[in-house]
């Protein structure tokens, strides 16, 4: 058994342990059947792809990681605002930005983290863009301003 799979096991077994806080006997059965089907489904998937799959992000994302986390923050409070005004002043609409990132892998990045920040969600990634659904002008404006964007291009390599 690939020393990979051992560890990506592990580390699912300890994720579920952790953050399920169950320790009945059914409850431990279903954890250790959903890590043994996520470990199959993720080698059946190396069989099938058509190159290994390679890690090139170094430590790049934990530098990246903090600024999205706060990013998530204030657009939280932002919607949270929102929600509390009577008036309700949404006024949604799509927007589509030019992807900067190079790489499947990074354009993936900038697509989900869009969709982690409230009041914005990527909804197709195609042809090198995203389409994105803004709930307001405001974050439709954050998303074409693209410092996101930069930044995801910094993390996979090319700023």
């Amino acid at each position: 058994m690939p020393i990979r799979i051992l560890v990506t096991g592990l580390l699912l077994a300890g994720a579920w342990l952790l953050w399920s806080g169950h320790n009945d006997a059914l409850l431990f059965a279903f954890g250790a059947g959903s890590v043994l089907l996520v470990v199959g489904v993720s080698r059946r998937m190396d069989r099938v792809a058509e190159a290994p799959r390679v890690y090139t992000l170094g430590l790049r994302p934990l530098a990246y990681l903090p600024w999205l986390l706060w990013e998530i923050v204030k657009a939280n409070l932002a919607v949270a605002r929102l929600i509390l005004d009577p008036s309700l002043p949404i006024a949604p609409r799509l927007v589509r930005v030019r992807a900067l990132q190079k790489t499947p892998l990074g354009q993936t990045i900038f697509a989900n983290s869009i969709t982690l920040t409230p009041g914005t969600l990527s909804l197709e990634v195609e042809d090198g863009s995203v389409l994105v659904h803004a709930l307001t002008a405001e974050s439709a404006a954050g998303v074409l301003e693209g410092s996101m964007n930069r930044r995801v291009a910094r993390l996979e390599g090319e700023g």
